[in-house]
């Protein structure tokens, strides 16, 4: 695979179960990942953080040959989930939401991803753009009411992608930095805080895994290359 290219993993919740058990289940984690997965209170969400640890050691092993139990995950010091040992300088992002997990995986480059239901609720269409740049807030704006929470769920997962491919998570204001709209082809970011030429490498895809999720996937110095797609099979 070209190193500008990242590969993005679905696996469906109601998959999760079943593909954790056929490729090690909790017995693949290390201490601290088996740590958090004992305070996760409610089935739903240890479901999620077992299936999406095991996924990103699948996603990593497909990348590089390794086996599945030959990984570790560490936390870095911004939060970020790191692959151990390195492999070929791969990097690996996760997001899950209820009813999907997802992994992207990159080699040499950030990454980043969220998923989450495709259309806002009331409540964060009405508060959430308050946070965004007065370009993505004026966008949201124009557009016919029925279409806001659509257009507030998109800039939502590519905020997130964003901010968690740079490292920073959503310790930084929404307001620092826009989109061009989601519609709009290829989505460009406009941060501040880096030069232009690095905000221009930057590829973004927005894309509908399943019907009702929302996703976006960042990569950096990704121009040029493409997102592959694997979902995994009920």
């Amino acid at each position: 695979m070209p190193a500008r290219d990242g590969h993005l993993w679905l696996l469906p919740e109601a998959a999760a179960d079943a593909f954790a058990a056929r490729h090690g289940g909790p017995g693949l984690l290390g201490p601290e990942e088996r740590t958090r997965l004992a305070r996760l209170r409610g089935e739903g969400a240890r479901r999620r953080f077992l299936g999406g640890r095991v996924l990103a050691r699948y996603a990593l092993s497909a990348r590089s040959g390794r086996p599945l139990g030959g990984w570790r995950v560490r936390t870095a010091p911004d939060g970020r989930p790191e692959p151990e040992p390195s492999a070929d300088g791969l990097r690996f992002n996760l997001s899950h939401t209820d009813g999907m997990v997802a992994c992207l995986v990159t080699s040499g480059r950030g990454c980043g991803v969220d998923v989450e239901p495709a259309v806002a609720g009331a409540a964060a269409v009405r508060h959430l753009p308050r946070w965004f740049a007065a370009a993505e807030r004026a966008a949201v704006d124009a557009a016919p009411a029925a279409d806001r929470p659509a257009r507030v769920a998109a800039y939502w997962v590519l905020k997130e992608a964003y901010l968690k491919a740079v490292g920073t998570g959503l310790r930084r204001e929404l307001a620092g930095f826009s989109f061009t709209p989601p519609e709009s082809r290829p989505i460009r970011v406009t941060d501040p805080a880096r030069p232009a030429a690095e905000n221009a490498a930057w590829h973004f895809e927005l894309l509908h895994p399943a019907p009702g999720f929302v996703l976006a996937a960042a990569v950096q110095d990704g121009r040029g290359g493409r997102i592959h797609r694997t979902l995994i099979a009920p």
